[in-house]
């Protein structure tokens, strides 16, 4: 997949790669291809979204996007790789958005309220996006820490963490803060207990502020 992130501003970490292996394509694809690449990328999150992950067909994805079934199997080959390129392209987003954005989510803003600010974003991602980041998850309980999405978060929540507590262990304090942030847990907590995402996002600045308290 291409990295479609510019070069981190000054100060920032750079991306992490999604997918093991994703060294950049020797040109650019011809702008009809980007567009049909974005055509059935958007098609196929909203019939996710709606219909839940099994209404992801080739057919179905062709149909949605107005593109013909044979330019879908040529570019992703199967379910499989447009799911894994589905999941790719909406990280890709998200991290655009952290990475370069405007503050307070993006640079510019003071790290406890960039920190603030990410928190949210996640719980409105993980939320918005539950269907697909549901189905998505894996069944090996450990492979999600390894994974390149994960290892995003976790660099950039511990940037702004040792800026905010230089004498803790930002590490160990990004992951217990990502710790809730599991699609199975997400989706227990909006569709099964009826959480609000309000409610999700002031129980995460209770959390933050016990972090930022130290001892």
């Amino acid at each position: 997949m291409p990295d479609p992130t510019p070069p981190p501003a000054r100060g920032e970490l750079p991306v992490v790669a999604l997918t093991p292996g994703g060294a950049p394509p020797a040109r650019a694809p011809r702008s009809d291809a980007a567009e049909n690449r974005r055509k059935i990328l958007d098609a196929a999150a909203a019939l996710v979204a709606e219909q839940g992950p099994d209404a992801l067909t080739m057919n179905a994805v062709a149909r949605a996007s107005g593109t013909g079934v044979g330019t879908v199997y040529r570019r992703f080959g199967d379910v499989g790789q447009l799911f894994s390129a589905l999941l790719d392209d909406r990280e890709a987003r998200f991290q655009e958005a952290f990475l370069t954005g405007p503050p307070p989510l993006g640079p510019g803003a003071p790290p406890g309220e960039r920190l603030r600010a990410y928190l949210h974003a996640l719980a409105d991602r993980f939320i918005d996006q539950r269907e697909l980041l549901l189905a998505g998850e894996t069944a090996a309980p450990l492979a999600r820490y390894s994974h390149g999405s994960h290892l995003g978060r976790h660099a950039h929540m511990a940037m702004l963490l040792r800026q905010l507590r230089p004498e803790a262990d930002a590490a160990l304090l990004a992951q217990l803060l990502l710790a809730p942030f599991t699609p199975s847990l997400v989706a227990h907590l909006t569709r099964e207990r009826g959480y609000t995402a309000g409610q999700l996002k002031s129980a995460l600045d209770t959390l933050l502020a016990g972090v930022l308290a130290g001892p």
